[in-house]
């Protein structure tokens, strides 16, 4: 995993799902390699998403959330800025996409990520000025491996 990953929330979060042992093994494989490589980025909206969620919808406890995101802060963390907002509106507008995944994106693309692992992002939306795609390793259709800026693949969520 020495390829720059942006690290999207639905993936830290699997790696706490326990009633989803395929995507959560997935999950803890993809943190483990992309922490010994040091390839991993994440941003401060995905360490905000994760905690609020893992609180709300994996019922952890705070003190759970805080060993997470204590761990997860050895990624690179990009920050929000105002100029990163804009860029992601203009994304928003561009692609129809919601606020939230585009400031993903920007994120990213800040970060100068090639890879974008979520499972969040509407398939088919093609970024400003992207070559045609490249051929993606095989990957369970859950995990989506945006290489950035090419269209963004996602898979289709089970159940």
């Amino acid at each position: 995993m020495s390829v720059r990953s942006f690290i999207d929330t639905n993936i830290l979060l699997y790696a706490d799902s326990a009633d989803e042992p395929r995507k959560q093994a997935l999950a803890i494989e993809l943190i483990e390699a992309h922490l010994r490589a040091g390839s991993g980025v994440i941003s401060t909206q995905v360490l905000h998403e994760h905690a609020a969620a893992a609180i709300r919808k994996l019922a952890l406890g705070d003190d759970v959330v805080q060993d997470r995101i204590e761990l997860f802060a050895r990624f690179e963390i990009v920050t929000a800025s105002v100029d990163a907002l804009k860029a992601a509106l203009a994304l928003r507008s561009m692609h129809r996409m919601s606020l939230w995944d585009a400031l993903i994106l920007q994120a990213a693309r800040d970060a100068g990520c090639t890879v974008l692992l979520s499972e969040a992002l509407a398939t088919g939306t093609t970024l400003a000025g992207g070559p045609s795609p490249t051929p993606l390793p095989p990957r369970p259709r859950w995990v989506a491996a945006i290489t950035l800026p090419i269209p963004v693949i996602t898979m289709k969520r089970s159940g």
